[in-house]
C-alpha cells in the first residue's frame, strides 16, 4: 500500500485525485463539507478540475470578502490546521484565497484518501 503524500499545488493534487479514481470522492466530500457549514458550494459530479479550482476560489474569495464568519466555520469544519492559515499572508485577499483554497482542497483529499485505504 502507498503512503499518503501531500500534495505540492492545487494542479499535483486533482491529478493525483483523477489517477487514484478518487475525483468524484473529492467533489462529493467538498460538497458534503461545504453544505454542512451552511455555505453550499454544488459543485457538479462532472466538473472539469480547472473549473473546480475556480469555483473553489471564488468561494473562498467570497467568504473572505463578505462572510468572515462564515469561512471561519467553514475551516473549522474542513478541519484545516489553524498553525497553516495563520502562516498565509493576508494583505492580498486573492492570493490568500487561492492559497487556502488549496489548504481545504489538500485537507478534504487526506479525507477522501484515507477512508479510501482503510
Amino acid at each position: 500500500m502507498s503512503s499518503f503524500i501531500a500534495p505540492i499545488s492545487t494542479d499535483n493534487l486533482l491529478y493525483e485525485a483523477e489517477k487514484e479514481k478518487l475525483y468524484i470522492k473529492l467533489i462529493e466530500q467538498l460538497n458534503k463539507d461545504f453544505n454542512f457549514a451552511n455555505e453550499p458550494i454544488d459543485l457538479p459530479i462532472g466538473i472539469l478540475p480547472e473549473e473546480l479550482k475556480f469555483q473553489l476560489h471564488e468561494k473562498i474569495y467570497r467568504l473572505i470578502q463578505y462572510k468572515f464568519a462564515e469561512y471561519l466555520s467553514l475551516l473549522y469544519i474542513v478541519d484545516v490546521p489553524e498553525e497553516q492559515v495563520k502562516k498565509l499572508d493576508g494583505s492580498d485577499i486573492m492570493e490568500l484565497s487561492q492559497q487556502v483554497a488549496f489548504l481545504i482542497l489538500k485537507r478534504e483529499w487526506m479525507k477522501v484518501w484515507f477512508k479510501n485505504r482503510y
